[in-house]
């Protein structure tokens, strides 16, 4: 293969998400497919991954997530819930609530950072959505985190445990810092933010911008 010698484009881009928030999800897959589409057009992007909690200080137990939802915030976010697996129908995902696990996010973001530390955040991002999303695991439990890892190639090594954990409190703080309340939200090159439901156009659009005024 032919190697390229002229300097390729770079764009950063970052999306700050929860791993058990169905937003999130859809934005994380639909950002991904932007980026690979001008990856394609052999622009290096470069990805990363910021944390937020929506229920921070939620247990690891894990408990059934529709009665926790109705427990919490009443029968209409069942439906919401419901409503929304049927819409990310169109984006390719299947959401099925009727098995997912309600649980606290923070050791999930934990094993992200490790991933991103070894140049895998976005395969590990994608995976734990879909554990929770799809598979009905427990994403808050040691043991599935660590299949998960394993499933991705995420090297764990105990030696990180202590200076990962003040990392992502670190980064916890520095998003609520700068103001998020909700997520997704999309930070790009020289681009304000976007906030909320993006389409994948328009998340590409703001990529390729970034990449024209690089």
């Amino acid at each position: 293969m032919e190697q390229r010698t002229d300097a390729r484009q770079v764009v950063r881009a970052e999306i700050v998400l929860d791993l058990i928030c169905a937003p999130s999800y859809i934005g994380f897959t639909r950002l991904s497919r932007a980026v690979a589409r001008l990856r394609e057009e052999g622009v290096d992007v470069q990805l990363g991954v910021l944390p937020f909690q929506l229920a921070p200080g939620a247990p690891t137990t894990g408990s059934p997530l529709l009665p926790v939802l109705k427990h919490a915030f009443g029968d209409h976010a069942v439906v919401q819930a419901l409503d929304m697996a049927e819409r990310a129908v169109a984006d390719g995902l299947r959401f099925d609530y009727e098995n997912a696990v309600a649980t606290g996010t923070f050791d999930a973001h934990r094993l992200v950072l490790l991933a991103a530390r070894q140049g895998l955040a976005e395969p590990m991002t994608e995976r734990l959505f879909r554990a929770h999303f799809t598979d009905g695991l427990h994403i808050g439990d040691p043991e599935v985190l660590a299949g998960l890892a394993a499933e991705v190639g995420v090297r764990v090594d105990p030696a990180e445990e202590a200076s990962s954990a003040e990392e992502l409190k670190e980064r916890l703080a520095y998003v609520r810092d700068h103001g998020v309340t909700g997520v997704p939200v999309f930070v790009v090159d020289g681009v304000p933010p976007l906030t909320g439901a993006q389409a994948e156009d328009t998340l590409y659009r703001t990529l390729r911008s970034a990449a024209t005024t690089a």
